[in-house]
């Protein structure tokens, strides 16, 4: 696979899941599209999206319920692109959704490999390739960023670190869609900052790609620690997302 190769599969899965055409994401004007479901989509999306604004850098692609249409073309034409996903100017959106009793409520960067950084990185730790039937019993908080317990049925291939036969460290991807697996790591709190998140990480985008599909990677972009191990791990930040949702989901998540 190339960078090039690469971008145009997640270009494509965004198309899927916003319901617009993936040259969309390379224009230098802001898109409207209805939301709409789809049996390809990612499979914890909850579509059809109230609001959801996505950017590859260039635009805005914002898929929405119609009825919000004035709310949203106001707002991404009023401010520049990438102020659209922060504050302050975030508020005027919050502050018009909550009228309807929606709020902000995910903000998300997205990384994918860069094929000219990618590589395995060393471990002093062994490693081990574990598959679904590794994973019955590690649905624990420990490894709650490695694997989902939702959708476990995802949960389709990992990598663990082993210290003298103990689990320390274990990056996890889900079969999110067709093309594309995402990943999560964990590393138990005494074994950090020894370059374990970073080898785990790379092992598995490396094995991932030999399967044929793109891994993707996915924090908050306050998370310094989730993306830096991104960016050391071979990734670069390839768009990023911003999704309303009702406030009571929002509250929920408060709690």
């Amino acid at each position: 696979m190339t960078n090039e190769m690469i971008k145009r599969i997640a270009m494509e899965q965004s198309a899927i899941d916003a319901n617009c055409d993936a040259e969309d994401f390379c224009l230098y004007e802001n898109v409207i599209v209805q939301s709409k479901e789809h049996p390809q989509a990612r499979k914890y999306l909850k579509l059809p999206h109230v609001c959801n604004l996505i950017s590859y850098g260039n635009n805005i692609v914002a898929t929405i319920d119609e009825k919000f249409r004035d709310i949203v073309s106001e707002y991404i034409n009023r401010f520049a692109v990438e102020h659209c996903f922060e504050t302050p100017n975030m508020h005027v959106l919050n502050d018009e959704f909550q009228k309807y009793g929606y709020r902000v409520c995910f903000m998300a960067e997205y990384f994918l490999p860069d094929m000219d950084a990618l590589k395995e990185l060393p471990c002093r730790y062994e490693l081990k390739i574990l598959t679904a039937g590794d994973f019955t019993d590690l649905y624990r908080k420990e490894w709650s960023n490695a694997l989902c317990e939702d959708r476990k049925e995802l949960d389709v291939l990992g990598v663990g670190a082993y210290d003298n036969g103990r689990l320390i460290g274990l990056a996890g991807c889900s079969a999110d869609c067709d093309t594309m697996w995402q990943i999560g790591v964990d590393v138990l709190p005494e074994y950090r900052k020894q370059g374990i998140a970073s080898a785990l990480t790379s092992r598995l985008a490396v094995e991932i790609i030999e399967k044929g599909k793109v891994p993707f990677y996915c924090c908050a972009w306050s998370n310094i620690k989730s993306a830096r191990n991104a960016i050391k791990s071979g990734f670069k930040p390839a768009w990023a997302e911003v999704t309303v949702k009702d406030a009571g989901v929002v509250a929920d998540m408060n709690q």
